[in-house]
């Protein structure tokens, strides 16, 4: 079953482990490697700063109060300076996630985590994202390749101090630290798609237009109720015809179509995630039957449920 909104269903696949603080005092020129395999990675800087060296060659100057998100895999690196990861520097590795990765709180990959002098410190939080299942790839695919926010002055403060007390290797402070990451990764993101503006994907837009919203929310909340434009158009308290009309021009496709789409990603994701039945599976997005729900299936995703189970496996 869909969860209360597209955002948080999305994100339920992903969470924070083995989050990082650093107060790292590093000699230029110097450049860190981000090698966790993870598919977000997020570094918040709370002093100092550098340049974001992705794989495909875009660099991203960050500074004090910017938090980036790295969506993808491959490695990638934060220098002093752009260019510095191709020149002789020193080199430091962060993979919380590797067999044999020291992530300890005072040493990791050689960096010095205690700043002798603060002025002259970079400060970063890290966060690497592990993910369960598929049901995150759609979020991936929404986000681009890096996308930073400036945060405020006081909320770098606030982050700097919980940090450096969940750092403190109290009982907990790893799970706390994880959890401050989740916190952060959906403020950040949310931030993002209210910026980006025509570029959010469709299913935040319409949960943030006035008149589309109830109806997208009764949707998500109980997605498999047999629901018609008629049904959707009561819920956001328009007519039919004006309903299905600034739905298409904001969305991008008549509400029926996007209905269907959302059930068939959920589908999808339980096919993956999940041994439930095909019948199980259908019901839970709607469809009384299974052949009903592998006909659609098929019309939009190309192949049966039981041939995309059967290629995941």
């Amino acid at each position: 079953m869909l969860l209360v909104d597209p955002l948080s269903s999305l994100l339920s696949g992903i969470r924070a482990e083995g989050s990082v603080v650093s107060h790292a005092v590093l000699t230029a020129p110097w450049t860190i490697r981000f090698a966790d395999d993870a598919p977000l990675t997020m570094i918040s800087v709370l002093r100092g700063g550098g340049t974001l060296m992705l794989p495909d060659g875009t660099e991203r100057a960050v500074g004090v109060g910017h938090t980036a998100i790295v969506n993808g895999s491959a490695p990638f690196h934060l220098a002093d300076r752009p260019g510095s990861v191709r020149g002789s520097h020193e080199a430091y590795e962060i993979a919380c996630f590797t067999a044999k990765s020291e992530c300890a709180a005072q040493e990791l990959g050689g960096i010095r985590w205690s700043a002798d002098d603060p002025e002259k410190a970079t400060a970063l939080i890290v966060g690497a994202y592990r993910a369960s299942g598929h049901r995150h790839e759609r979020l991936l695919r929404a986000l681009p390749p890096v996308l930073v926010i400036k945060e405020d002055v006081e909320v770098c403060a606030w982050l700097e101090t919980a940090a450096a007390d969940a750092a403190r290797l109290s009982a907990g402070s790893q799970a706390l630290m994880d959890r401050l990451l989740d916190w952060a990764l959906v403020c950040t993101l949310r931030s993002w798609f209210d910026r980006a503006g025509a570029d959010a994907p469709s299913w935040y837009r319409g949960l943030t237009d006035p008149v589309l919203a109830p109806a997208l929310q009764a949707f998500h909340d109980r997605p498999a109720e047999a629901w018609t434009v008629a049904s959707l158009a009561t819920r956001a308290g328009v007519s039919r015809a004006l309903f299905a009309k600034r739905f298409t021009k904001l969305m991008g496709r008549p509400p029926l179509a996007y209905v269907t789409e959302c059930r068939m990603d959920e589908a999808e994701a339980l096919l993956t995630d999940t041994s439930l039945s095909i019948a199980q599976i259908g019901r839970s997005v709607g469809y009384a039957d299974a052949f009903g729900f592998s006909a659609a299936f098929k019309r939009l995703k190309g192949r049966s449920p039981s041939a995309f189970r059967a290629a995941g496996a």
